[in-house]
């Protein structure tokens, strides 16, 4: 069973590849490769057996046992094979034809943020109405001291009734004596109420900032929805949650992980956010793979202290925690979003699908050559460099950026990343491959959830030439681009199986299909992407991504074979066990995964 992928495509390391030229001449369900530092009379503490074992290997091999000792796969083989590596002391599990894949990847999230939204703020993404959110506001208004910030963040024009933003209207008329301020899906944009915008000193007369849009109705005055910078200028004036708050986030969200297979993660913040994982490090509370990327926000300036900060922490291939914390870089914003239509394009976004937004191009969020100063800067540190681009226009540059900056000092395996990549031009693609050919740099880290769980209002914006090339996954295939899967968990739910169906479905929430069939790609390729080609994106190839002997055992299992169910069963497939490391850190309560004890082994 392959994908059709060659072993060339496969981004491993070149010792891995060695390793794996000598160590996997041949893996299937009637061969056992073992480790060359485990002699075969290494015995397993677990082995997982009667089960489908997806590996995700250069082969795509596919095996029905596992043998893990010391949190490391020793073995993949048939079932006899692996149970004669087992003693008294071996918890051998029963996955009952169950089906085992490595532990899922995301490649570009924001899991503190998401974590505290879901426990402090409030959520809003099942929000169906402009009125349901005023009512939850209230709700929230009425625990509340006078003067208090209250916050919530998920809202989607998209999917209310009465299919427009919340306005500062909206909001006064519930919360006259307490600042709001509620964050779109997007994260680009947030509605704020009047109170907000006194203290942020907003008014008619205010300008845009640059790079920012204070919206505004047919009167000119505001209406209290904030875009890009101006809606991050908000922001900085929110009292920032405590350090016991970004913990329990993170918390949070790794428990939501856990329970969809997922074992490592690319995350986005700054000092207090690193500071929090490493404490919860410290205290052995961190079950999850975290690559935190460091914010430099649009400016020499700020990109000097986000690389000081950099620093100062381990850099891959170094971790703390075996793996557990990596300082994977620097994130840049190079342009806004599709929904809120600020990212940087050729031609003008569309409103309501027909309708052009005349004009509207969007725009940088920054002066381009300050862009191209700041990845300079990073790229001669030898720190790897992340850009958030949306736009045709915006990736052009990105990807020209990558090039020049490489020809300059050519540093192979920083592997600079592409954020999104929704709509890349043939160019653009084509630097792509070249760029990860020549240089191990270049690849796009997509969320295919997004046209699920936002795919009404993006495409609204996109309009009916660019729906269908919308981020082009069969053209990414064709051209020998690889790139890694991902959420932006809170801008979709974190779950990586809603990105593996919308890889091979391109389906919306209505049910409707306007993004077509063209750039759809198979299950195989899609699950490739969220693990071995998504590893090497976190810099971790060498510990995670493929089921094989020599990996760290980080496993999902699952109640369906995700390679030949029907393809719109996906979605809801369900995880009911997760190992990281070799220890379980989820199992379903209702799941019927056994551990068989030794007199009655097979």
């Amino acid at each position: 069973m392959t994908t059709g992928v060659p072993v060339t495509e496969i981004a491993l390391s070149r010792k891995a590849l060695l390793s794996l030229a000598v160590l996997l001449p041949s893996l299937s369900t009637s061969s056992l490769t073992l480790t060359a530092s485990a002699p075969p009379a290494t015995k397993a503490d677990m082995v997982l057996i009667n089960g489908t074992i997806l590996t995700v290997d250069p082969q795509d091999s596919v095996a029905e046992a596992v043998a893990i000792q010391a949190g490391k796969i020793i073995a993949v083989g048939s079932k006899q094979q692996i149970l004669a590596l087992t003693d008294a002391h071996t918890q051998v599990v029963d996955l009952h034809g169950r089906t085992a894949t490595p532990g899922l990847i995301d490649t570009h999230g924001h899991y503190q943020d998401g974590g505290v939204d879901e426990l402090y703020n409030i959520e809003l993404t099942d929000a169906k109405s402009v009125a349901e959110i005023v009512r939850r506001v209230q709700a929230r208004v009425a625990t509340t001291k006078p003067g208090e910030w209250v916050l919530g963040s998920g809202w989607d024009e998209g999917k209310l009734a009465e299919n427009r933003y919340v306005y500062a209207s909206d909001l006064d008329k519930v919360s006259p004596n307490n600042p709001v301020w509620l964050q779109n899906i997007t994260g680009h944009y947030g509605a704020v109420n009047s109170y907000a915008l006194r203290l942020a000193h907003i008014n008619a007369n205010t300008k845009n900032p640059p790079a920012g849009t204070i919206d505004r109705d047919a009167s000119g005055a505001v209406t209290g929805v904030l875009k890009e910078q101006a809606n991050v200028a908000m922001i900085a004036i929110i009292p920032p949650p405590s350090m016991d708050h970004r913990k329990q986030g993170i918390l949070k969200s790794i428990d939501n992980l856990h329970h969809e297979g997922m074992t490592s993660i690319k995350e986005i913040g700054g000092p207090r956010t690193w500071t929090a994982y490493q404490e919860l490090l410290a205290e052995g509370k961190l079950d999850e793979r975290v690559c935190m990327l460091w914010r430099a926000d649009n400016s020499l300036e700020t990109a000097k202290a986000a690389q000081a900060e950099i620093q100062k922490n381990p850099r891959p291939p170094q971790s703390l925690g075996d793996g557990r914390l990596v300082a994977c870089g620097a994130k840049i914003f190079m342009d806004g979003s599709t929904a809120g239509r600020t990212a940087w394009v050729y031609q003008p976004w569309h409103k309501n699908f027909t309708e052009i937004d005349e004009g509207n191009v969007g725009y940088p969020n920054m002066d381009p050559e300050v862009y191209r100063q700041m990845v300079r800067l990073f790229h001669q540190a030898g720190v790897p460099v992340g850009t958030h681009a949306i736009g045709d226009r915006a990736i052009d540059w990105v990807v020209d950026t990558y090039a020049l900056v490489l020809k300059e000092t050519p540093t192979p395996g920083l592997r600079h990343t592409i954020i999104h990549a929704y709509l890349p031009t043939p160019h653009a693609v084509t630097t792509m491959a070249a760029l990860q050919k020549q240089y191990d740099a270049g690849y796009p880290e997509v969320q295919p959830g997004f046209l699920w769980f936002i795919g009404k209002t993006i495409s609204a914006s996109l309009g009916p030439e660019r729906v269908p090339r919308t981020m082009p996954l069969k053209t990414y295939l064709d051209n020998g681009v690889r790139w890694g899967g991902g959420s932006d968990y809170y801008v979709t739910p974190l779950a990586a199986r809603y990105g593996l169906w919308a890889s091979v479905e391109r389906e919306t929430l209505a049910g409707t299909h306007p993004f077509g069939m063209s750039e759809a790609v198979d299950i195989h390729t899609a699950l490739r992407s969220y693990t071995a080609w998504a590893a090497p994106l976190l810099f971790l190839e060498d510990k995670v991504g493929t089921l094989e002997p020599g990996k760290q055992a980080d496993i999902a299992l699952w109640d369906s074979n995700l390679y030949t169910i029907p393809p719109e069963k996906l979605k809801d497939i369900k995880c009911e066990m997760t190992i990281l490391n070799g220890k379980i850190v989820y199992k379903d309560d209702h799941t019927l995964i056994t551990a068989v004890p030794k007199n009655k082994r097979p």
